[in-house]
């Protein structure tokens, strides 16, 4: 069989054009990756979609602090994002299935379960997941002997399920082997950045204490998903105007943000 080489050049020439034109019309939702890795994609395998739905058909948090309401919250965007719509939030458990996070002395379930002991040895930033049940009801239990603990568990646990792992069994315990996790930023009051390679500094000072940037919050979550429980705001080379009455209230407004 003889082929045209002009006659094929020609034809692959069309056939990328044609490529590339389709390509183009095609709508593409490139990441940012702002999210980091809390982009809490949805669970693609229905069969795992659908045994995670059995374990957690309710949530409670029964605490009312401004902690507890950031496991409300990261717990409302996980399951809507990853499971397709919210699990639905109660005070109490009438079914098996309930995720249940909280501490001995904030939740009377917790308090239930006779783990004061074991928490104790974990300490306030330790936690456990475990598979048990809470009367006659299957539970899944985050618990922690501190509100800050119960936080860093519930990311444990989102990390299983976004990485599809089994959760019917559970039995985690972690306890962190340093105090101080600390991120250290080179940051200086006017915004610049000592070794500067990403751009201006994330805290906003000229705009504390009255306005927090949100993206604070979102820092704020990244650092609690991987147990980190510090920053240093300013750099070594440290202006003395930061030890003035405006600007530690203004460092006091950074840090309300970023405690819970």
């Amino acid at each position: 069989m003889f082929f045209d080489r002009r006659r094929l050049i020609r034809g692959a020439g069309a056939l990328g054009f044609g490529v590339i034109v389709l390509a183009a019309a095609c709508p593409v939702h490139a990441e940012s990756g702002y999210d980091l890795w809390l982009r809490y994609a949805p669970v693609e395998n229905a069969e795992r979609r659908a045994a995670y739905r059995a374990l957690l058909k309710s949530i409670v948090v029964q605490s009312r602090t401004a902690t507890a309401r950031a496991i409300v919250v990261e717990l409302e965007l996980a399951s809507r994002r990853m499971l397709g719509s919210p699990v639905p939030f109660g005070e109490t458990i009438s079914d098996d299935g309930a995720l249940v996070a909280g501490t001995p002395s904030s939740s009377p379930l917790v308090a239930r379960l006779g783990w004061d002991k074991d928490l104790a040895v974990l300490g306030d930033e330790g936690y456990v997941i475990r598979s048990t049940r809470i009367g006659a009801h299957a539970a899944t239990v985050v618990a922690s002997h501190g509100e800050v603990g119960a936080l860093y568990g519930t990311f444990h646990l989102l990390r299983l399920l976004q990485t599809e792992q089994p959760i019917d069994a559970l039995d985690v315990s972690e306890r962190p082997h340093i105090q101080r996790r600390v991120l250290n930023h080179w940051d200086n009051l006017d915004g610049t950045i000592e070794r500067g390679y990403a751009g201006a500094s994330l805290w906003k000072w000229e705009e504390l204490p009255g306005r927090v940037d949100p993206r604070v919050q979102d820092y704020a979550r990244a650092n609690a998903s991987i147990g980190i429980n510090g920053s240093v705001v300013n750099s070594v080379n440290a202006n003395p105007k930061s030890l003035s009455a405006a600007y530690i209230e203004k460092a006091a407004a950074l840090a309300d943000a970023l405690r819970p």
